[in-house]
Order: structure tokens, then sequence, then C-alpha cells
């Protein structure tokens, strides 16, 4: 005779969660004082944990692995019990996280850079270099934050630009650079953003996730046409000083 009651769900003594979840026994007891995991049933002096328990450390291991801190991880597990959907908010996290630059950095070597940049690379260009943060130390060697602006700046020495006026004016465009970043930052947070913990309704965190990977390349587009018609209004005026320049000599 078939026994058709369906089977108990697997319950798990302190030591056995500990070991399923692939953590120490004083981690597991540190989560539960944080309150990261609901209590466990009780049986006499015996806890017991169920797989949603083993469910749920391994949510937060993966949390810890993308960088979370505890708080933060609280935070969503809170979410996640009010029938917040947490992938939807981590989704959203990640589109706010996600890195605009895509630089391929590269390792070098002081005589590489010598290479590069023949006669103008000294201690004076180096520590510029790394207070600008293009070059970093990594071990033994050197990295430079991005081929192309690498490439530009050799480009520039090239053509006659001392290294150290193209370092001065690398200066000038970062601040502008991260002037630039404040307002679409703004921006963003004030138009897209506010008050967004009282509006995470079910389908919210996934279209302001969208939003923001499409406002990307509208952010790159706004940048690149207000940089080009700058230019052109810069050397329009420079030409006209020149010309009269040259007709009043």
């Amino acid at each position: 005779m078939n026994d058709s009651r369906p089977a108990r769900a697997r319950e798990y003594r302190t030591e056995e969660l500990a070991e399923a979840a692939g953590i120490p026994l004083r981690t597991l007891r540190f989560y539960r004082e944080r309150r990261l995991l609901p209590p466990p049933r009780r049986e006499g002096r015996i806890a017991w944990y169920s797989e949603s328990h083993l469910a749920r450390l391994r949510v937060i291991a993966d949390l810890l692995e993308r960088g979370h801190t505890l708080g933060g991880i609280a935070e969503l597990l809170a979410a996640w019990e009010s029938g917040q959907d947490v992938a939807e908010l981590l989704g959203l996290e990640a589109a706010i996280a996600a890195p605009w630059s895509q630089e391929t950095p590269v390792p070098v070597t002081v005589d590489e850079l010598r290479a590069a940049f023949p006669g103008e690379v000294d201690e004076e260009s180096l520590n510029a270099s790394l207070e600008l943060g293009y070059l970093r130390v990594e071990g033994d060697g050197l990295t430079h934050v991005s081929r192309r602006l690498l490439d530009a700046s050799a480009a520039l020495v090239a053509e006659g630009v001392p290294l150290a006026a193209v370092l001065a004016t690398a200066r000038g465009v970062r601040a502008s650079a991260d002037a630039l970043a404040d307002q679409f930052v703004d921006l963003i947070a004030e138009q897209l953003l506010a008050g967004l913990e009282e509006r995470l309704t079910p389908g919210e965190p996934t279209r302001l996730a969208e939003a923001l990977d499409r406002l990307r390349e509208v952010a790159r587009t706004v940048v690149d046409v207000e940089f080009s018609l700058a230019m052109d209004r810069r050397v329009q005026r420079e030409l006209k000083r020149l010309t009269s320049a040259m007709h009043n000599r």
C-alpha cells in the first residue's frame, strides 16, 4: 500500500544548518543576533531550522559577494518579507551602480612611458599622473587607467605639446567633468529617484532600471553635443582675435 502522506520538510539543528550553508557556527549565531534570520522552531532546548532558513543564508551569502553591507542586506530582506521583489531591487541597484566608463587599463613600465613620451617623463610628471589617478601602483608595477587617454596624451606630446601642459590641462578637464557629472546625478536623483522608498510598487524598480540604462546614452549625447558647440564658439572667438591682430599689424 502506497503512503500518500506528504514527506515532512527537512529541518536542521544549529550545527547542521551552519554546515549546510558553509558558514562558521559563530557567523550563524551573529546573523541570528542581528535578526537576519527568522526565529527557529523550538522543541524544548533544541532549535530547529527549516529549508527557508537555509535559503535565507544563501541569499545573504550572495548579497555579501555582491558587496552589500549587513545593514543593506537587512533592508533588502525586510523589503522581501514585505512582498517586494528583491531581484527587482537588485536590478535597480545594479543599474545605478553600473560603471559608465568602458576604459581598458594598461600595465606600463617607466621605460615604456619614457619611450611613449621622449624626454618628458620625470619624477614630477609621474607624481602628477599618480595624483590625477591616470597612473596607479599595482604590486611592483604601474597601470595606466585608460588606453585611450594614454594614446591621446602621447599624440599631444608627439605634436609638440609638453607633457606638463597636457597634465595641467587634464586637471582642468577633470574639474569640468566632475561638475558635469554632479549636474546629471542631481538631475536623476531629484527627478527620478526622489522619494523612491515610498513608491517601490511592483514593477517600478525594473522601470527605473530600464530608464537609467536609456539615460546613459542621452547623457553622453548631451555632453558630446555641448562640448562640440562650445568648441565651435571658442574657436570662432579665437579666430576673430587672430584675424583682428593680423589686420592691425
